[in-house]
C-alpha cells in the first residue's frame, strides 16, 4: 500500500532550512569544514535568571497538568505590562493576548481563524515562508507585496490590484524585517492602519525582531499607531529577544476580536504552553533589560565584521539597523541560488538564497550573524579568497 499524501503537502516545495540542512550534512560527512551563516537560532545562552526560573517551576508539581490554552493568566499580564513600559501600549490581558507555542505557531494559525476558501492573504516577498504556506493550508490564496529596494523594502499599497484588495481579508507584516533587515516608521505603519481598515484586512504584523537593535534605534510597535488596535494583532516572541528559541514561548497581542478567534484555534489545536516555561516567561520579561545590551553588543561587533568583509568582496548591502541579519546583493552573474551553492561548494559556508523567500528576494543572500564570532571571521576570510 502506497500512503496518499494530502495535495496541501504534495505540492509544497521543500521547506528552505530544511534543504540547506541536507546539502549541508552531505557536505560534513565529507570531511568539508562548514560554517553555517544560514539559520537565525542566537548562539548565546539563555541568561542563567531565566533557566533558574524554569527549574524552580520544572519542580512545582501545580505545572505538571494542562495549562490554560490561552495562557496562564499571569504570563499575560507580564505581557501586559511589557508592552506599557516598551511602548506605552496599554493592553487588557484577559482579552488582548494569548500566550503561543512560539509564534510560528500563532502566525501559522492565524489564517485558519481569518480566511475562507478563496480568500486573499496579502504577503511580503521576500518574506517568512511560514506567511504564505499557512495562507495556502487554510485554503486561502497568498498574493505577493514585492518588498523592492528602491522602495527602503516596504510594500507599495497603492500597486496591489483592486480585484486583489477587495478579496483580502489578511495582511501579514514584518518589521524590523526578515530577511531584508529593513526598519518601518510610525507614519508607514499609519498607512497601513487606514488601509486595513478603509478595506476590512486584518494585519498580523509579525514582531520578532523589535528588540534586537542597535545605533540607538528602537523600533516600534504597530500597535503605538491610532487605530491599530482596531484592525491589527502582533506577534512577539521571546526567542530573539531572550535567546529562547527552542523553547517555544510567544504571545500575539491586539484586537480581543482577532486574540479570540486565534484562541478558538488553539482550543481545538493544542494545549498550550508548559506552564513552567511561561514562569520563565514572566521572568524574562519582568526583567527585559537585564543583559540585553550586551547580547546587541555582541550581534553588533559580529554585523560591522561582516559588513568590512562584503565591503572587501566589493558586494552591496544596506547595513542593518535591527536584525541579526544581513542582506546583501549577489555578485553580477550570479543567481541566488548559484551564488548560495558557490559559497557551500567553494569556501564551505551556508548562505540562505535570496529566492528562498519569494520571488523578490532573487538577486540577493541572507547570512545571520547567530554564530560563534571566530567563526564569523573565519567565514570573512573565506570570502575574501573568492574572486567574484
Amino acid at each position: 500500500m502506497e500512503i496518499k499524501w494530502a495535495k496541501r503537502i504534495e505540492q509544497l516545495p521543500p521547506y528552505l532550512f530544511a534543504e540547506i540542512d541536507r546539502k549541508k550534512n552531505e557536505l560534513i560527512k565529507k570531511g568539508v569544514d562548514v560554517i553555517d551563516l544560514g539559520v537565525g537560532d542566537p548562539d548565546i545562552p539563555t541568561p542563567d535568571f531565566i533557566i533558574n526560573a524554569l527549574k524552580k517551576a520544572a519542580e512545582d508539581p501545580t505545572n505538571h497538568t494542562y495549562p490554560s490554552y490561552v495562557g496562564m493568566m499571569a504570563f499575560r499580564e507580564a505581557a501586559s505590562e511589557w508592552y506599557k513600559k516598551r511602548f506605552n501600549v496599554n493592553l487588557d490581558p484577559a482579552t488582548e493576548i494569548v500566550a503561543l507555542i512560539g509564534s510560528k505557531e500563532g502566525i501559522a494559525h492565524a489564517p485558519l481563524a481569518f480566511l475562507d476558501p478563496g480568500d486573499v492573504a496579502l504577503v511580503p516577498d521576500p518574506g517568512y515562508p511560514v506567511y504564505p504556506v499557512a495562507t495556502t493550508f487554510a485554503g486561502g490564496t497568498p498574493h505577493s507585496m514585492p518588498l523592492l529596494k528602491e522602495n527602503g523594502f516596504l510594500p507599495d499599497l497603492d500597486a496591489i490590484p483592486a480585484d486583489v484588495v477587495k478579496k483580502a481579508r489578511l495582511m501579514f507584516l514584518n518589521y524590523p524585517n526578515n530577511p531584508t533587515t529593513a526598519c518601518a516608521d510610525l507614519g508607514f505603519f499609519k498607512e497601513v492602519v487606514d488601509f486595513a481598515s478603509k478595506n476590512n484586512i486584518l494585519v498580523c504584523h509579525d514582531a520578532a525582531y523589535t528588540e534586537i537593535a542597535f545605533d540607538g534605534y528602537v523600533p516600534p510597535s504597530f500597535l503605538e499607531v491610532d487605530g491599530a488596535m482596531d484592525v491589527a494583532i502582533e506577534f512577539h516572541s521571546l526567542s530573539k529577544t531572550f535567546s529562547m528559541t527552542g523553547w517555544r514561548i510567544a504571545f500575539a497581542a491586539g484586537n480581543s476580536r482577532a486574540v479570540a478567534g486565534l484562541g478558538k484555534i488553539k482550543t481545538n489545536i493544542d494545549s498550550g504552553a508548559f506552564q513552567a516555561v511561561q514562569v520563565a516567561g514572566i521572568e524574562a520579561m519582568k526583567n527585559f533589560e537585564i543583559g540585553l545590551e550586551d547580547r546587541k553588543k555582541v550581534y553588533q561587533e559580529r554585523i560591522d565584521l561582516f559588513c568590512k568583509c562584503l565591503d572587501d568582496a566589493g558586494l552591496d548591502y544596506t547595513k542593518p539597523k535591527a536584525t541579526f541579519y544581513i542582506w546583501f546583493d549577489v555578485p553580477k552573474g550570479f543567481t541566488s541560488s548559484g551564488f548560495a551553492a558557490t559559497m557551500l561548494e567553494e569556501s564551505g559556508i551556508v548562505v540562505t538564497p535570496g529566492n528562498g523567500f519569494g520571488d523578490a528576494g532573487e538577486g540577493y543572500a541572507r547570512v545571520s550573524v547567530t554564530f560563534d564570532t571566530d567563526r564569523i571571521v573565519q567565514a570573512a576570510e573565506r570570502i575574501k579568497e573568492l574572486s567574484f
